[in-house]
């Protein structure tokens, strides 16, 4: 299968008529033009913000919105040409995008805009002093507060959270696992311990013979009427105390009162 052919080079002319061709009847074939001759010019942009990134199709998706919205506002009669326009609006979107959209948590705007500055100050300072700046300096630096200093360091934390997925190397020998691999998970043996405990303090409200026939019935697995033998009582009186023993804990364990002491 050949290649596809490339959109042939247009003057700054042809580029203006079909510009206003669109702005003024809403042509969708010039745009459509437009737009097949300017996706080159948007890959590379993307592709010079999405580095190491995986980004890439995220950002050829913004650049494409800057290049419609720079079709839209375009003015040929101001007589540079199109790309002079063009290319900063693409680049503001994707800067716009990534300054949105990268933080884990919400953010505010003040320090969004802030925390680039600081971090590049930060570099530049310390260049200079051959020293980590202390955030007075980086204040003074930047002639902002050094409330805000902290605030954008901080928030600063937030900025792009590593993903589980991503990897790590564990060793000389080159071996490598995810996040996910070394994270923790919740041991379902932390419940049993917990009702266990629950159990064990609940106890306390049973007479000594009501936990003996619990733990005969229960426990040892003997027969009413076996506890009974055991304890030298009848069955009946066997299940009459069993029936007020189990009573007795399920108001202990249900209480307010006990969960606020456990």
């Amino acid at each position: 299968m050949g290649q596809l052919a490339q959109p042939r080079k247009r003057t700054k002319e042809e580029i203006d008529a079909l510009i206003l061709e669109f702005q003024q009847h809403d042509n969708e074939l010039a745009q459509t033009i437009l737009v097949e001759h300017y996706t080159a010019l948007v890959g590379s942009l993307a592709r010079k913000y999405s580095k190491g990134k995986n980004l890439h199709e995220d950002m050829m998706q913004v650049g494409m919105v800057g290049l419609l919205a720079a079709i839209r506002r375009y003015d040929p009669q101001a007589g540079k040409p199109f790309e002079s326009f063009l290319i900063p609006t693409v680049i503001g979107e994707i800067k716009r995008f990534l300054r949105d959209k990268t933080w884990s948590v919400h953010v505010p705007r003040r320090i969004k805009e802030v925390w680039p500055k600081v971090n590049k100050a930060v570099d530049e300072l310390t260049t200079q002093y051959k020293r980590s700046p202390k955030i007075q300096e980086i204040a003074e630096y930047l002639a902002i507060s050094e409330e805000d200093v902290l605030e954008a360091m901080e928030m600063g934390k937030s900025y792009q959270t590593a993903s589980v997925d991503q990897t790590l190397e564990m060793g000389s020998d080159g071996s490598t696992v995810t996040t996910l691999d070394i994270m923790g998970t919740p041991d379902e043996n932390f419940e049993k311990v917990e009702r266990m405990l629950s159990i064990e303090s609940a106890l306390s409200v049973l007479s000594e013979r009501e936990k003996h026939i619990l733990h005969y019935t229960f426990v040892a697995n003997k027969s009413q009427k076996e506890t009974g033998e055991q304890l030298g009582i009848s069955q009946m009186h066997v299940s009459r105390l069993q029936k007020k023993a189990l009573e007795k804990l399920r108001r202990a364990l249900s209480s307010d009162a006990y969960h606020s002491i456990n």
